[in-house]
């Protein structure tokens, strides 16, 4: 009986508080540019990351993560398009084009490898036919991830869902015929 009371009580069982995420360069729902739009794979975009802005991170964060998943990539296990963390806390926005070699990340901000093999942003470049689902979120971390930039965006992932207080979403499409 102990063994199941300490299980229903586990803080992974209740959801982390919400960010409020936002962007001039992307509208939730709506079709992504082509400047953010992948150089590569068939794609022709200018895969400029766009700007992000975030609110309601709890004082004791002590750093952020932001991630770019396409769920709809035809691979089995989705598409990590952008892992970037170890954002200082005392940030609370990336400029469009920040993660781009003429850019300046945030000080101690990591870039790892997407699955284009490389690290920075990746933008969308779904095949023809239906339109991808682009997930933007935004962590707010107990502690620094222990990583550097040869994570993959799995251990990423794995790494910001034990640390994450708060996370916040963003939501857009992109598509080609």
């Amino acid at each position: 009986m102990k063994l199941a009371l300490t299980f229903l009580f586990s803080s992974s069982l209740f959801a982390a508080p919400s960010l409020k995420v936002s962007s001039h360069t992307l509208k939730a729902g709506t079709q992504m540019n082509e400047s953010q739009v992948f150089n590569g794979f068939g794609c022709k975009g200018e895969n400029i990351s766009p700007d992000l802005t975030w609110s309601g991170a709890p004082s004791e964060a002590k750093a952020f993560a932001v991630t770019m998943y396409d769920p709809d990539a035809p691979t089995g296990s989705g598409w990590w398009h952008w892992t970037l963390f170890n954002i200082p806390s005392t940030v609370n926005s990336l400029e469009a084009g920040a993660s781009s070699p003429k850019a300046s990340l945030p000080a101690g901000a990591i870039e790892a490898r997407t699955d284009f093999g490389k690290t920075g942003y990746g933008g969308p470049c779904p095949p023809p036919g239906k339109p991808h689902r682009y997930i933007f979120k935004v962590y707010a971390l107990k502690e620094p991830l222990p990583l550097d930039k040869e994570a993959s965006g799995a251990a990423v992932g794995f790494y910001v869902n034990q640390m994450k207080l708060a996370e916040g979403t963003l939501e857009a499409k992109y598509g080609r015929k």
